[in-house]
């Protein structure tokens, strides 16, 4: 068996290790998937009749960018994970066993997608049932999904590398919310970007979080012509400027987190 063959088999043996959390706390699963539900409920029915989008529907405006945050907030788990493991010890069993190094980490980030695609089904059903409607083909759809999990996929290994670095999983959770939290709404996941302020406006144009839900909307068929007017390339080229982004953080962070796993480990 070669050596990448066997890390993913070992990470696949770590990824079923994390998933059985799901049915022994089932409450991970139901107050991931509460937050994004409460978003959808107060920006459609209390914010969504004050909000104009040209063009469109707001709550079908409204879904992708929902999305959006929900799998980067769930991106998290593998930073809650990781340092929760290492302060328990965990890592030190995982040490004395015949595995690949590297198996923890693809494990942590990989459940990581399991759990953001139960997030998503949860999030379609409930989208769906305040007006949300994919109006494209199913291969668009499937694409639209496929991008918001490969994204969160990513700021999975940053979250992995984070987790490594700090002293418990409170710190973590203190200090993605910190970071995550402005930086989707400082995006056009719940209103325009052209709504915004000027110097808010440009950095919403640019950031990666508003590329992403613009790429979902194409996908889902939830755009107009009339809904934007800004020249940024990046909402102009949604999925390119949102892969650009996926292989960059992939680059730098997956290396710093494996040597910074050894380092501790």
């Amino acid at each position: 068996m070669s050596t990448l063959t066997g890390a993913l088999a070992d990470g696949a043996v770590v990824a079923k290790r994390n998933l059985i959390k799901i049915k022994r706390v089932p409450e991970l699963l139901l107050w991931t998937t509460m937050s994004p539900i409460m978003f959808v409920l107060l920006f459609a029915y209390v914010f969504g009749g004050s909000i104009d989008i040209p063009g469109s529907n707001y709550r079908e405006f409204l879904i992708a960018g929902i999305f959006a945050q929900t799998v980067i907030f769930g991106a998290t788990f593998t930073g809650a994970g990781l340092a929760e493991d290492m302060q328990k010890g965990i890592i030190d069993r995982f040490r004395s066993l015949p595995m690949a190094r590297s198996a923890v980490l693809i494990g942590r980030t990989g459940s990581d997608v399991v759990y953001n695609t139960l997030s998503i089904v949860v999030m379609a059903v409930t989208g769906l049932i305040v007006g949300w409607r994919i109006r494209t083909s199913m291969i668009e759809a499937i694409g639209g999904f496929l991008l918001l999990l490969l994204f969160a996929y990513a700021i999975s290994w940053v979250m992995a590398y984070v987790g490594l670095l700090v002293s418990g999983p409170e710190v973590i959770n203190n200090a993605s919310f910190m970071v995550i939290f402005p930086m989707t709404f400082i995006a056009n996941t719940f209103v325009p970007s052209a709504n915004l302020p000027t110097l808010l406006r440009h950095v919403a144009e640019w950031n990666p979080v508003s590329a992403l839900a613009q790429a979902a909307r194409e996908a889902f068929g939830n755009t107009d012509p009339s809904m934007f007017t800004t020249e940024a390339w990046s909402l102009k080229n949604p999925i390119a400027y949102t892969l650009i982004w996926v292989v960059i953080i992939l680059v730098i962070f997956v290396p710093l987190s494996v040597r910074v796993y050894n380092n501790k480990a």
